[in-house]
Order: C-alpha cells, then sequence, then structure tokens
C-alpha cells in the first residue's frame, strides 16, 4: 500500500486494507519512497559533476520526485490551498478540493511551494542531503494519521488511514528521522536534527488549520504537508 500509494512503482495491490495495514503503509512512507529520494540525490550529484546550472539541476531533482509520484503531493498541495482559501464553510470547502481542478489560490500556493523548494535545492550540493530532504517530508505522514486526528469525510484515503498509527509509532518515526539526520556527511551535527524540527513544525501547522477549518484530514492535505515539510526541511539544510 505505502508504495503503490506514494510511487509509481509498480506493485500487486494489498489483499486487505484494513486499519493496520493503514496505519503501517503511513509509517512505511519513507521507505516507500526511497528510489524517488534516490533518483533526486542521483541527479544533484550528477548535475554537480557535469557543472550544470544549480538551478537547472535543482527542478530537474524535484521533477523526478513528481514524476515518480504521479505529482500526488502537489496536487494536494494545489487541491488544499483552493478549498482553504475559498470559503470557511466547511461543506464548500470540502467541495471545492474534491473537483480535481486548480485555482489561483491552488496555482500560486503551488507556484510558491515549488520556488522555496528550487531555491533551497540550489544551495544544497550534496546528494545524500537531497535525498533526505525527501524521506523527511514522507515522515510526516505518520504525525498526520496518528490516533486523534480525524478524517475530514466518511470516505476515500484521508478516511482510510485518518487515527490509523498509534501516537508511539508516529513519535517513534521522528525521532528517528532526527537521529539519523544528525549523521548527515559535511553539515554540523545539529542542522539535520534542525531540518526535521522545521519539517514538522510546518507540517503540523497545516495540520492544525485543516482540522479546525475542515474537520479532519482528506488524502489532499496530507500531500500538501508533505510538499511543505520538504521545503522548510530543504530550506533548513541549504548553505
Amino acid at each position: 500500500m505505502a508504495v503503490g500509494t506514494l510511487t509509481t512503482v509498480p506493485v500487486p495491490a494489498p489483499r486487505v486494507i484494513d486499519r493496520r495495514v493503514a496505519g503501517l503503509a503511513m509509517v512505511l512512507g519513507p521507505l516507500a519512497a526511497i528510489p524517488l529520494a534516490a533518483a533526486a540525490g542521483g541527479i544533484v550529484w550528477a548535475g554537480s559533476a557535469a557543472g550544470l546550472p544549480a538551478l537547472a539541476t535543482a527542478a530537474l531533482a524535484l521533477g523526478a520526485v513528481a514524476l515518480g509520484s504521479r505529482g500526488l503531493h502537489l496536487d494536494g498541495l494545489a487541491d488544499t490551498a483552493d478549498g482553504l482559501g475559498a470559503s470557511y464553510d466547511r461543506a464548500k470547502a470540502l467541495d471545492v478540493m474534491r473537483r480535481g481542478d486548480s485555482g489561483p489560490t491552488g496555482v500560486a500556493t503551488l507556484v510558491f511551494v515549488l520556488l522555496v523548494q528550487v531555491g533551497a535545492l540550489t544551495g544544497v550540493h550534496n546528494g545524500i542531503t537531497v535525498a533526505a530532504a525527501i524521506l523527511v517530508g514522507r515522515c510526516t505522514l505518520s504525525m498526520a494519521c496518528s490516533r486523534g486526528v480525524p478524517p475530514a469525510r466518511p470516505e476515500g484515503l484521508g478516511a482510510t488511514v485518518a487515527g490509523s498509527v498509534p501516537r508511539t509509532a508516529a513519535i517513534a518515526v521522528g525521532v528517528a528521522a532526527a537521529g539519523l539526520a544528525g549523521l548527515l556527511p559535511g553539515l554540523p551535527w545539529w542542522r539535520g536534527p534542525l531540518a526535521v524540527v522545521l519539517a514538522y513544525a510546518v507540517a503540523g501547522a497545516l495540520l492544525w488549520r485543516c482540522t479546525r477549518r475542515l474537520g479532519g484530514i482528506t488524502g489532499d492535505t496530507l500531500g500538501a504537508g508533505v510538499e511543505v515539510a520538504v521545503a522548510a526541511a530543504l530550506l533548513a539544510l541549504s548553505t
């Protein structure tokens, strides 16, 4: 479920999708995204070795991640922005998000977040560090799906995964991410954990806003959280 939902890697469909499977899939989200992170890191390494402009290399790396995830998280970011910007009425906001097209608020938000990601990535010259930022964004999925977070709708991906991750597991993912980030090469030991803290803080703020305005999470809000978390991590790791 984790690989099939978060990447374009062809895998058999899960035989059963229940709360346990859904929760485990969200916890394993960072592992499922390793191929995408490796591709981004490899592009940064190759672009730097070939002397390509940093801006072009950054765009290619992030483009590869978007292609490898079907643009799922970017679509979620745009839809979430449109929903939050459409109306304070919960039902109307969810209806706007369900339509699938992107309005001016969604497009503007998508452009701004991508500009931040590309701009920050130009200052990250280590492929391993870039890969780490991509994975940190996926680590926040377990927080967004932890116990106590309700679904905004009774159907859809959000309803399947909302509240499916035990809080201890969500905390363990964050702690493990911060610990491993402290081992990133070429950086002071505290830069990696700081990137994880900032990524979680930004994704957590968006999660709080969505639960207040929409009544819970949807698949779109999960994708939005991943994208803003990646942007925050890249900013913290940029030199």
